[in-house]
């Protein structure tokens, strides 16, 4: 729905009250423009980001089929701050929203995901392995959903929601930097502060920084323990050491183009970050949001850590902590 502006009737003056009443009134007007002038919206969402962010993985994917719409839909009802999705480039360059490389685990297709077009996609049942993956949530309605585009997941929500969208395995989507970024231009996504964009690779990251300086990012992160010594952690792309070795430089080169980090909290049932590293981390200018915790024991000692955001599959548990 488009908002309109009302503006009151301009008020008039005798021609007697001369030059000094038109000084009044423009003085007036400039003052009034001065402290009226609003915070823009990219300034309101880094803002916002300050304050705890309930992030719907896939939207709510413990309660309904990942990345479809009544998952999205049932996440942004429950109150969740983020919609977050995964954004891949079909076989005739169209973005859609889908998770994994291969479409079997989640549709009643096989083969990788850019091999298809649009129209083979759509053709696909993407609901009906939830019922029989999750038969206590199963639900008739589930059957036959459809693999949505970023347009529909846009088109439905609009600026009523907010959007945490990753760039999903860059090196087996060619192109999906530039097409993403004018599906966001498209939407006035990015200057309206509608979105965050995130990435395990730091140089599709670094290229979308390029192209659109303002658009928020969030640098991806994954810790676990060396084959050779378990002891010490390591950082599955390289971007930092690992957590535990992790030095203020390194955290103020991801700072250079992004706005935090998202990072994995357990690593087989072993925590991988701390609340130090969390702290140093938000002292060198990032927000930490940590994936994807949907025990509420996890999700309260993250929040006694004091990160910035969660991504979970059950945004309502989340927001019973924090609401």
């Amino acid at each position: 729905m488009i908002r309109r502006l009302r503006f009151s009737p301009a008020l008039t003056f005798p021609a007697s009250a001369g030059s000094l009443m038109a000084g009044f009134v423009a003085v007036g007007m400039a003052s009034s423009a001065v402290a009226a002038s609003p915070t823009s919206a990219l300034d309101q969402q880094r803002d916002d980001l300050a304050a705890f962010q309930v992030i719907a993985h896939r939207g709510a994917s413990g309660q309904a089929p990942e990345s479809t719409l009544e998952a999205f839909t049932l996440a942004y009802e429950q109150g969740a701050d983020y919609l977050e999705m995964d954004a891949q480039l079909t076989a005739d360059g169209k973005l859609v929203v889908f998770h994994d490389d291969t479409i079997e685990r989640t549709s009643d297709g096989t083969g990788h995901i850019n091999d298809y077009t649009l129209a083979e996609l759509k053709a696909l049942d993407v609901g009906s392995w939830f019922n029989e993956a999750h038969p206590e949530q199963a639900d008739t309605a589930f059957e036959g959903a459809n693999l949505l585009t970023l347009d529909e997941v846009f088109e439905e929500f609009g600026h009523d929601a907010r959007y945490y969208i990753e760039a999903k395995s860059p090196e087996l989507n060619p192109g999906l930097e530039e097409a993403l970024l004018a599906k966001l231009k498209e939407y006035d996504m990015i200057q309206s502060g509608r979105v965050l964009v995130q990435s395990f690779s730091q140089p599709s990251l670094l290229e979308l920084h390029e192209q659109s300086p303002s658009l928020p990012l969030v640098q991806l992160l994954w810790y676990y323990p060396d084959e050779e010594n378990a002891a010490q952690l390591k950082e599955w792309t390289g971007v930092t050491p690992g957590s535990n070795r992790v030095d203020d430089a390194d955290f103020a080169a991801i700072a250079d183009y992004a706005v935090g980090i998202g990072s994995n909290y357990i690593y087989e049932d072993e925590p991988v970050i701390s609340a130090d590293f969390v702290q140093q981390a938000q002292d060198n200018d990032l927000r930490v949001h940590v994936y994807t915790v949907n025990d509420k024991a996890d999700m309260q000692q993250l929040l006694d850590w004091g990160v910035d955001g969660i991504f979970t599959n059950y945004p309502d548990r989340l927001l019973e902590l924090t609401r």
